[in-house]
């Protein structure tokens, strides 16, 4: 297992240190099997950081404390920490925005609507002045029954039969999947767990799940952790490098790109990882002289682009799909 990068391991301290706080004297066990943690050493590392954080001077009323004994831990804050928190209108709103995508969910529990999310932020929203249909939050298309199964069998840790249309290879697939996680990001519906088919972790976009049949195999749930990237390219990825002209600059903030250099004229050269040719081949079609190849092998995404070409003349409809560049998906 990879070592978490320094963005993931702040984001779970961040999530750690409230829950401690509440659960008031939690065993050590227990923070390093629900933040999925690979061991308590790991778990005490993260705690020993805590003692660092604090504001100018950091004098002791100015750091959190933290207390380990008898294989329990206690997260005290400083005074200066439990001063209320205070919102910005901006930080207000996301808030809102990203409570309301969260209530809306597909899938989600009715009871919920009712709930102390809902309540606070009915408070939130009315502090801010709004009005309630002035926050619509939409996540991707992802076929309502489809998604719904997914999360029943996320819940209940059964496995999953599923035709998926895989958008990197222009193929349809059937697999059998361990669901582990079904979440939102970027604006689409993922569900990330083990392939038996790959015999590897592999993410799915729920909008291209065509069939699920959720099966009375259970697997083995794992420890809550941090969310998987959309996209982590392997060693086998083709890199190509273009020049976008401007029009075309929104590829180098919706894609990640391990490259972006901005060019004279507004235009940028970026370098990216190919998850597949047909993914490639549907984004030179889709730029199309707003692109120029400066480096790379396109020559396998050409004949893909102009197969695809062919069955747009012919009036055979194509999926269409669309949303950031995922990682490894089959």
């Amino acid at each position: 297992m990879s070592r978490p990068t320094a963005e993931s391991r702040l984001r779970r301290i961040l999530s750690v240190v409230p829950w401690v706080v509440a659960a008031d004297g939690p065993t050590l066990a227990e923070v390093r099997d629900r933040f999925g943690y690979r061991s308590e050493r790991e778990l005490q590392q993260d705690l020993d950081l805590l003692f660092l954080c604090g504001v100018p001077p950091y004098s002791p009323d100015t750091l959190i404390e933290v207390d380990v004994a008898g294989g329990r831990v206690w997260i005290r804050y400083a005074d200066w920490f439990e001063r209320p928190l205070r919102l910005t209108p901006a930080e207000a709103l996301t808030l809102v925005a990203a409570s309301s995508a969260l209530l809306g969910a597909e899938g989600a529990n009715a009871a919920d609507l009712d709930g102390p999310l809902a309540r606070g932020l009915a408070k939130l929203a009315a502090t801010l002045g709004l009005q309630e249909e002035a926050v619509d939050v939409a996540l991707g298309p992802a076929p309502a029954g489809e998604l719904a199964q997914l999360l029943a069998a996320s819940n209940a840790h059964h496995q999953v039969e599923m035709e998926y249309y895989a958008y990197g290879r222009d193929e349809v697939t059937t697999r059998v999947i361990d669901p582990h996680i079904v979440y939102s990001a970027a604006g689409q519906w993922y569900v990330a767990g083990y392939c038996h088919a790959a015999a590897a972790d592999r993410l799915f976009r729920v909008d291209r799940v065509r069939r699920v049949t959720v099966l009375d195999t259970p697997f083995e749930p794992r420890p809550a952790g941090e969310v998987p990237p959309l996209f982590a390219p392997g060693p086998a990825d083709p890199e190509v490098v273009l020049d976008l002209e401007p029009a075309a600059a929104w590829v180098a903030t919706q894609y990640p790109a391990t490259s972006v250099i901005p060019l004279d004229g507004g235009g940028t050269r970026i370098t990216l990882r190919a998850s597949g040719d047909a993914w490639l081949a549907r984004l030179l079609l889709r730029l199309g002289p707003d692109v120029a190849l400066i480096e790379g092998d396109v020559a396998p995404a050409a004949a893909v682009a102009t197969r695809l070409a062919a069955r747009y003349r012919s009036g055979v409809p194509q999926p269409v799909a669309s949303g950031p560049h995922e990682r490894r998906r089959r």
